[in-house]
């Protein structure tokens, strides 16, 4: 078959972090064509998507002990062609939030690929509907306490109420910009004024979980299915999980209740075509559903000595054949 995968630049990735090279190196393991584009290079021509798109060969990284043998260089490319998206059998929309305004014009665009042909994954209009921060809301059993709003009075109150919260904007990513609140601290109204820049933006503010110095646990969903998770434990003076602000990896298990909150959440993933999805629990209660370039699959790889990336290909594979067949 051939796979698809928007990105950002390639060379830019990390082949022992980022799950698109995970997925990739998993589609080429099992013998698929591996073709790479990014946003800007797609086109809509007489109803059809197109795009600028490069064949590339990886090297699989290699687990070593506790950790990944990156090869030098992990990645070749060949000459690229411009050709319909069409042509490809699965296409991975892959590009890293924020969701700004190009972002969403690529979505539109990717709405000319036949979904009878091609497999979109995610789905464009389920990444316009699922608003990382957003989404989580529609699941009032799931979160914790939370409001959105642009207010300063709305959320100092909230806060007060609450005793401690964490801020949260909305379009942001990998831990960027979450603020920890407390009524009294005497910059409160400038942190306020900063996160909404004053008062144009709303944010989100939920209350504040002691349970998160116990980590941040990023559980993987595969067609509403959860498929593996990883603790994501905060480190020093840092009281945010993510791997991108320093949080520490560990092994874990999905509780029962994290188990209840994947099932809530698969029909309405399904419904919205978030096929590929990674959800954030911190003491039991659902805090974002990410479902732009979700990561963690080479952490749970290395923890669990399996492949995520081959789970997710070969499921692909699956409904590919289906579709060819119905």
């Amino acid at each position: 078959m051939k796979f698809a995968f928007i990105i950002d630049p390639i060379e830019k990735l990390n082949p022992s972090h980022d799950s698109s090279v995970a997925l990739m190196e998993a589609a080429q393991v099992l013998g698929h064509e591996i073709w790479v584009t990014q946003a800007h290079q797609l086109n809509v021509i007489e109803g059809q998507t197109w795009a600028l798109l490069t064949p590339v060969n990886l090297t699989p990284i290699v687990r070593e002990r506790d950790h990944w043998v990156v090869a030098k260089p992990w990645f070749s490319v060949e000459k690229p062609s411009f050709q319909p998206l069409e042509n490809m059998d699965a296409v991975f929309m892959r590009t890293d939030p924020p969701v700004t305004i190009p972002y969403l014009y690529a979505t539109y665009l990717l709405d000319y690929i036949n979904p009878q042909k091609t497999l979109v994954i995610n789905s464009p209009d389920g990444l316009r509907t699922a608003n990382e921060k957003m989404y989580a809301l529609q699941f009032k059993d799931c979160i914790p306490k939370t409001i959105v709003s642009r207010d300063k009075q709305v959320i100092r109150e909230f806060v007060e109420q609450e005793g401690a919260a964490v801020l949260k904007p909305l379009g942001g990513k990998a831990g960027e910009g979450i603020l920890f609140l407390e009524a009294r601290d005497r910059n409160f109204n400038s942190l306020i004024e900063i996160s909404t820049q004053q008062g144009l933006y709303p944010v989100m503010i939920q209350r504040f979980l002691a349970e998160a110095k116990e980590g941040d646990k990023r559980i993987i969903l595969l067609n509403g299915e959860p498929i593996g998770a990883v603790n994501r434990i905060p480190t020093g003076q840092e009281f945010r999980g993510n791997m991108a602000v320093g949080g520490r990896v560990a092994k874990t298990e999905i509780t029962n209740r994290e188990y209840e909150i994947c099932q809530q959440l698969a029909p309405k993933l399904i419904q919205d075509g978030l096929y590929f999805v990674g959800i954030d629990v911190i003491g039991g209660y659902l805090t974002e559903v990410n479902v732009t370039s979700p990561t963690g699959i080479r952490e749970i790889d290395l923890l669990e000595k399996v492949s995520l990336g081959k789970t997710v290909i070969e499921w692909v594979e699956h409904q590919v054949e289906n579709r060819l067949s119905s």
